[in-house]
């Protein structure tokens, strides 16, 4: 019986894994790391499946913790983050528990003698923010994590932690916003569901699928039947069926109550940038290997109203009650950009929507252009064309990817150096070898050493200035590193030179010499 580890089995997600792995026909067993405060799922869950499952109540903040968890287990699930809106308040407790919590898993595998392999989930949210120019994304695109999105940037070491770490059996799965049975009672309570720009190009995932995922993973291995899925990173996303735009979101949840977008929101509540997310032009290669896309968009969202039909009971309201009492109030929270605008958080104001006076030119509907319509500011364009064109606008990633891995050598990782505005010190290295460190510099000649694969395959740069966790200095890097410069300047002007902090939850915004 072989026995799984999991961290965050209680979330979305965790709750699909477990579930489906508990559904396998290979009868494992799984052992969870859960909080104190989960008590009751642990419970639960006891109850259901007796002694295939072993509870240890910890942290992934504490090394032993995590080193009892993956002791004696043959594989790692690391699930477990802190994730928005919670991630959006506290700084330092994000940092700790998705960077400190995955080296905590690394570290106490690497410790053992008998080592468990490990899928490392990580997030979308490490590209950063996408819009019609690319809505196109794949694996190895550059990694510009949002300005004060501290949950990305954590995620972006942490994953880089893994990749580095030397162990042999890994994968990184990088995980796409999930549909989930909570999804709307989640968004109404805080000011996150303002941070989503109606026009990003969104490919969601439902839980259930992404569980189906875990375990099918698991399966496969044991049949030895993946043998080139290790030493990997992967995007995870729902396919066609799950692709649409941030405004086609609201609007699938919003008519369970009989509304739309345009009936409960003004285009101005939300950011035009600053997110993340777009298409994935490579969600099939997961698929092809475990056929778990199941689920498109309409099937949550059919299936959601059949199962909470209390939601129905809001059509008999007006919709400006609805509007009053559930939307409108949120606007005054914290973590609302309406608030933001409020108070004065010029940091913020200026990360999201560019200036204040974006927010007042774009206060009609009337006037909005919407990229599922069609529309931009400059003209009409034909969206269907672009939803269907996973090549459209590819971006280039300073080598000949043509080539196979195998062929890959020294030169291809001078190119890449120079393509994004260092050089790669090494003078040689064995042809087709990307796991075997390198000697890199970057162009403000910080000197590091990381494997190809996460250089060239992985989208990683400068670890001391291109991967931010409290300073955001975009502005001032992106001119010198072709590599970053298609994406940022589909949502930023050239001369904006902003410097951006955060410190104990505090912004700050330091405008740079030209």
């Amino acid at each position: 019986m072989k026995t799984i580890a999991i961290t965050g089995a209680s979330g979305a997600m965790g709750k699909e894994t477990l579930k489906a792995i508990m559904a396998s026909p290979y009868n494992y067993k799984a052992k969870l790391l859960l909080l104190k405060s989960d008590k009751f799922f642990a419970t639960k869950v006891k109850c259901q499946y007796k002694d295939r499952v072993e509870i240890i109540f910890g942290d992934i903040r504490s090394y032993d913790d995590c080193l009892k968890l993956t002791k004696d287990s043959d594989y790692v699930l690391h699930l477990a983050a802190l994730i928005p809106p919670k991630s959006d308040y506290d700084e330092d407790l994000t940092i700790a528990i998705n960077y400190g919590g995955t080296k905590n898993i690394v570290d106490s595998i690497i410790s053992l003698e008998n080592r468990p392999k490990l899928i490392h989930i990580s997030t979308v949210a490490i590209y950063g923010h996408r819009n019609y120019n690319h809505p196109w994304g794949r694996v190895g695109d550059p990694l510009l994590p949002s300005v004060f999105d501290v949950y990305a940037t954590s995620k972006m070491h942490a994953e880089r932690y893994v990749l580095e770490s030397g162990l042999v059996d890994f994968a990184v799965l990088r995980q796409t916003g999930i549909l989930y049975d909570n999804l709307l009672m989640k968004n109404i309570s805080d000011g996150l569901m303002f941070h989503t720009p109606w026009n990003v190009p969104i490919e969601w995932v439902t839980a259930r699928d992404s569980g189906r995922l875990m375990a099918s993973i698991i399966d496969r291995d044991i049949e030895n039947s993946i043998p080139h899925f290790w030493k990997r990173v992967y995007n995870i996303g729902g396919g066609a069926s799950c692709r649409q735009t941030g405004y086609d979101t609201f609007d699938d949840g919003f008519k369970i109550i009989g509304g739309s977008v345009e009936t409960f929101f003004e285009p101005n509540w939300n950011p035009n940038r600053n997110f993340h997310c777009f298409w994935f032009e490579d969600s099939n290669i997961l698929n092809d290997m475990f056929h778990f896309q199941m689920e498109s968009n309409d099937d949550f969202w059919k299936e959601f109203s059949s199962k909470h039909s209390i939601y129905g009971v809001a059509r008999i309201l007006p919709a400006s009650i609805i509007r009053k009492l559930v939307i409108e109030r949120l606007l005054k929270n914290q973590n609302a950009p309406m608030c933001w605008v409020q108070n004065n958080d010029i940091a913020r104001v200026t990360a999201a929507f560019g200036s204040k006076e974006n927010i007042d030119a774009v206060s009609d509907w009337k006037e909005f252009p919407l990229l599922n319509k069609g529309q931009l500011s400059n003209g009409n364009f034909d969206y269907e064309s672009i939803k269907n064109s996973p090549t459209y606008h590819k971006l280039y990633h300073g080598y000949d990817e043509s080539k196979p891995d195998s062929e890959l050598d020294i030169e291809d990782m001078q190119q890449a150096a120079k393509y994004r505005g260092g050089e790669c010190l090494s003078v040689s290295m064995v042809k087709g070898d990307l796991y075997t460190p390198l000697k890199w510099r970057c162009h403000l000649g910080h000197i590091f050493y990381a494997t190809p694969y996460t250089i060239l395959k992985a989208g990683h740069w400068c670890d001391e200035c291109c991967a931010p966790l409290r300073k955001w200095n975009y502005d001032n890097l992106v001119p010198h590193i072709p590599f970053y410069q298609d994406i940022w300047y589909d949502s930023h002007a050239k001369g904006e030179n902003y410097t951006y902090y955060i410190q104990n939850g505090l912004t700050y915004l330091q405008k740079e010499s030209a």
